[in-house]
């Protein structure tokens, strides 16, 4: 093995300065060891009001709430011992001064200056201490730390000890960090036993020793949460709990908060001498569900009434298990969707409660705010979660639906971004098919003639006028955009090449202002399968801009049925009954043409239908009762739409119409979708121009 070579070093060198510093010196100058951070942070928390809980970040002093918590702390360990019913909190109105007192048994009364003066000192030393059950003790200290740390950073430490088994008590006044003590002299007591510490912390040493009463207030009722059936007081406000963190939750959420589930974990193991003892790990888990909120989860957590504001291993197991099983219980739907599931789906709208009580707790430091892990401890929370997360979620499949919601929704957002990407790049791009309007100056004049087949649009191209008036034909029945995903929509190239010449955008808001056309007309045949094709284009654009309805942008064209050649002119009748009345008239009729389609319509019945000032407007008077009815027509769920087909007096359909298969089936559809059109629109009257025209329309009426 090589030895150590010599370092070369210029001229002479100092020694190191060897120091000693008492526990005073050092817990003064170093506090951030013991209590933590000794600087003002913003801590994501909650503060209690009268009629709930407030959610808000708050101006956090770590070592200053630490140092007082050390003192409550010491009461709660007593409580759990069996030896404390009541703690009084009193903040004097200086707001520095703190007075905690309870009613337990005290201690000896020679061993005060040791107890809050030596590091060290204390009774909770033995982790492998039973009580007469043969449980380990529960405690909250452990080191010997807090309250000696405590009264060595305070100007003035003030403690009454009244010992329950000398009937003595005796006071200790420790000035300045105990560099000065003062004491009374022992003497029995009258009334309860108990230990009463006044302090007041040491500007010198935390900078500010103003205490917030808000975050002292919260850090009493947090306690009495945490201790049902333990009496607490802050300045003469009483709070006492029976069901504990369950009642923290329904102040959280009176709503929608429950118990997931309240049981103790019994496990067995040796100490240091292999003798066998017990532990016990009481765990309490309540869950607030709101499905309205996009808020991130919240956990709320205590360990042996400690609160671990960062976390530790009892949050990410807990949450881990919740989000596995949840994953796997929607498992098929989500395959079926076509969706993935992340934690956020699950997790959004939550809010845990969750608090712990077991013997030897393992923190990461002394200021005990994340919780490490524990061979035992991970036993229990998971034997706690396989036993309760089952019934949660048989009592709340409503919530596994909103997780499967969440996803499609965060898969849509995915899409619609996707398809904003692909709809500014379509934009750009010219479309083939496309006959344009020649305006470039007004584009709001112009109108889009949407036309069923390319024969329809022969017709448009020499009746239109082709300043204002363009067109786009389809190449037959449109998607039904209600069973498609948002990617199906953007890869259908009739949708598309739309989109395009009008300017939209899915995902975008449409404006008039930026749109090339203000008005986009159907123009289809009037027949069973032309009212179709007019619906599914009114679904696809209710579904993604139902702004342009109320802007009474989509309008419908309805092209004559008839054209009636009389002695002096043509006229052209819309339906069979205005053909009727016309024939009883005193018109003389020459020639009768019926229309099958708009291919066969002659160039004049052309250029009547497209030189009308206005259209029939489709309006919407109730956004949701239209939405309803679309999702009726043309969602999923064919059990609605049977059951709004199977009203035979107006449809005229047979329930054997509706069987898989049948003939009828797109002719139902789209009568079912004009009884839609009926319920959704509005038609405005259409003006007619010659004296004639007029006096069919009349007839019409």
């Amino acid at each position: 093995m090589s030895s150590v070579g010599p370092v070369v070093r210029k001229g002479s060198t100092k020694d190191a300065v060897i120091e000693s510093k008492d526990q005073r010196w050092h817990v003064r100058n170093r506090i951030t060891l013991v209590f933590g951070s000794n600087d003002i942070e913003d801590l994501d928390t909650y503060i209690y009001r009268p009629n709930g809980v407030e959610f808000k970040p708050v101006k956090f002093h770590q070592a200053k709430s630490k140092a007082i918590e050390e003192i409550l702390d010491n009461s709660i360990d007593e409580y759990y011992r069996g030896h404390v019913t009541e703690i009084h909190t009193k903040l004097a109105d200086d707001k520095k001064t703190v007075t905690i007192t309870d009613n337990g048994i005290g201690f000896p009364i020679d061993k005060v200056p040791q107890v809050y003066t030596e590091f060290r000192t204390g009774s909770k030393f033995k982790d492998e201490e039973t009580d007469e059950k043969g449980f380990l003790f529960r405690t909250l200290g452990q080191n010997g730390l807090g309250a000696a740390a405590t009264c060595l950073t305070s100007d003035t430490f003030i403690a009454t000890v009244k010992h329950y088994n000398s009937k003595k008590e005796q006071t200790y006044e420790f000035i300045n960090g105990a560099l000065e003590t003062k004491k009374t002299k022992p003497k029995p007591f009258k009334g309860a036993s108990g230990v009463s510490v006044t302090l007041v912390l040491s500007k010198e040493v935390y900078k500010d020793n103003i205490i917030n009463e808000d975050l002292l207030r919260k850090r009493i009722i947090d306690l009495a949460y945490n201790n049902p059936g333990l009496t607490f007081s802050f300045n003469g406000e009483k709070y006492h709990f029976k069901k504990g963190l369950f009642e923290l939750a329904q102040r959280i959420d009176p709503n929608n908060s429950q118990l997931f589930g309240e049981e103790a974990f019994i496990y067995e193991t040796q100490n240091a001498k292999g003798k066998k003892v017990k532990g016990k790990i009481d765990f309490h888990l309540s869950v607030c569900s709101d499905k309205r909120s996009d808020d991130r989860e919240k956990f709320i957590s205590f360990v042996n009434s400690t609160p671990t504001f960062d976390g530790g291993f009892h949050h990410d197991r807990v949450k881990r298990i919740f989000i596995n099983t949840v994953k796997e219980k929607i498992e098929r739907t989500a395959r079926k969707e076509k969706i993935s599931v992340i934690d956020n789906d699950v997790l959004t709208g939550l809010t845990f409660v969750m608090g712990i009580t077991m013997p030897n707790p393992r923190f990461e430091s002394q200021t005990k705010r994340k919780l490490v892990r524990d061979l035992n401890l991970e036993k229990g929370i998971e034997h706690f979660m396989n036993e309760n997360i089952e019934k949660f979620l048989r009592k709340n499949k409503e919530f596994l639906e909103l997780v499967v919601e969440r996803a499609k929704s965060r898969h849509r957002f995915q899409e619609l971004k996707d398809a904003s990407l692909k709809g500014k790049k379509a934009k750009k791009q010219r479309v083939e098919k496309l006959l344009d309007a020649n305006e470039r100056r007004d584009r709001h004049l112009c109108t889009l003639f949407i036309c069923e087949g390319d024969s329809a649009i022969g017709g448009l191209r020499s009746a239109r006028n082709k300043l204002y008036q363009g067109g786009i034909a389809l190449k037959g029945k449109p998607m039904n955009v209600m069973q498609a995903s948002i990617n199906d929509v953007i890869n259908n190239q009739e949708f598309l090449d739309i989109m395009a010449s009008i300017g939209l955008t899915i995902g975008q808001k449409a404006e008039i202002k930026d749109l090339r056309y203000s008005k986009i007309v159907f123009l289809a045949d009037s027949d069973v399968d032309g009212g179709h094709i007019n619906t599914l284009l009114v679904n696809f654009f209710f579904t993604f801009w139902p702004e342009l309805f109320e802007l009474g942008a989509i309008q419908f064209a309805k092209a004559p049925l008839f054209e009636v050649i009389t002695d002096k002119e043509t006229l052209f009748v819309e339906s069979d009954s205005q053909l009727e009345r016309l024939k009883k008239s005193n018109i003389k009729i020459r020639e009768i043409q019926r229309n099958k389609g708009l291919g066969e319509m002659s160039p004049e019945a052309f250029k009547h239908t497209l030189s009308r000032e206005e259209f029939c407007k489709i309006t919407v008077d109730d956004i949701n009762s239209a939405k309803h009815t679309l999702d009726i027509c043309f969602g999923k769920d064919t059990n609605l739409r049977k059951e709004l087909l199977l009203d035979t007096e107006s449809t005229g359909i047979l329930p054997s119409d509706l069987e898989e298969g049948s003939a009828e089936k797109k002719k139902a559809r789209a009568l079912a979708a004009a009884k839609l059109s009926a319920k959704a629109t509005k038609k405005v009257p259409v003006e007619k121009k010659t004296t004639k025209k007029a006096a069919v329309a009349k007839t019409k009426k």
